[in-house]
């Protein structure tokens, strides 16, 4: 009876975890992190309609990040939002206690809910996985969302063991980056629909959704926070010409925001829209002449401002 209730307690918490969630940038400044910038990204997604904020993964350049900066942006992240939407905090670690102090201290600080990742280099097998992840779940008592992106760190959690973690009291869901589009219909079927699948890969959000998933960890939406939002809408409306429309304009800034590795190139989209400086912490580094303006023509064609050339030819129906 204990897990059952506090498993439902824990899909309870997640409930509004969907839709278009935002991978957030780091801003930085002078070589130190830029809370005010950040708060202010914070509210202008806010206002946008992103369904839910991700401070402290990948794209937050959370690698570079000192631990006191890490924690410092959890609160920061969940200070502005204010309880509007849900902050999602990164608490991942390819050491396992490393990921439990900040899941408890995610915890403390009011998040709704931790991203995991699986942990990088160490490359541990099935087994491994899972008693990482089951060690972060029996010391926190927020919803876990499992991270696997497989091109990053060098290991995948095999479907199977997915499907053996959700049985954990606070295992929720999956952000997955492995670009497998059988897998989420395999996971809808094994464990039905209450078990959240979050796509990592903003290119297949469509197909990730259409085999069953509930919504995106979004790159894309640094730069297009309103757009995002509006394709998560227009799906759940079922208004299928606007969905069309809205993934269309969408995929130049998809492909280009990955010409070079993330997130220098949504720094550089973030700077030209005037939100946050494009600085970067070595060994990341601004992109090159050439990715600019293949982002700013992107941008041009999602129609977030004009830079006077001629614009990307129009991808399928408009």
């Amino acid at each position: 009876m204990a897990k059952s209730s506090a498993k439902t307690r824990t899909k309870s918490r997640a409930a509004r975890i969907g839709g278009s969630l935002v991978a957030l940038t780091t801003p930085f400044r002078n070589g130190k992190v830029d809370l005010d910038a950040f708060q202010s990204l914070v509210e202008w997604h806010i206002a946008s309609g992103t369904h839910g904020l991700v401070p402290c993964g990948t794209t937050g350049e959370t690698p570079t990040l000192l631990d006191a900066e890490h924690k410092r942006v959890i609160e920061a992240c969940i200070e502005a939002a204010d309880g509007r939407v849900p902050v999602i905090a990164g608490a991942g670690s390819n050491s396992t206690q490393k990921a439990i102090e900040l899941a408890r201290f995610a915890e403390k600080s009011g998040a709704d809910a931790i991203l995991v990742i699986t942990p990088y280099y160490n490359k541990p097998t099935q087994e491994g996985l899972y008693q990482h992840f089951k060690a972060v779940n029996d010391a926190c008592g927020l919803p876990i969302i499992a991270y696997n992106v497989p091109g990053r760190t060098g290991v995948e959690i095999s479907v199977e063991t997915v499907i053996r973690m959700a049985g954990l009291k606070r295992v929720a869901g999956i952000k997955d980056a492995s670009v497998d589009l059988a897998r989420p219909l395999q996971l809808r079927l094994a464990l039905g629909d209450d078990f959240i699948q979050l796509s990592g890969e903003d290119a297949t959000v469509a197909a990730y959704l259409a085999q069953g998933g509930h919504g995106c960890i979004s790159v894309t939406a640094n730069v297009a926070p309103k757009l995002c939002a509006d394709l998560h809408n227009y799906w759940q409306k079922k208004d299928w010409e606007n969905f069309e429309r809205v993934r269309d304009m969408l995929l130049p800034l998809h492909k280009a925001l990955f010409v070079e590795t993330s997130p220098a190139p949504a720094k550089y989209c973030l700077a030209r829209l005037g939100k946050c400086a494009e600085d970067l912490r070595l060994p990341m580094v601004p992109v090159s002449a050439a990715t600019r303006k293949k982002l700013d023509d992107a941008m041009e064609f999602a129609g977030l401002f004009r830079t006077g050339r001629k614009k990307l030819k129009p991808v399928g129906k408009r």
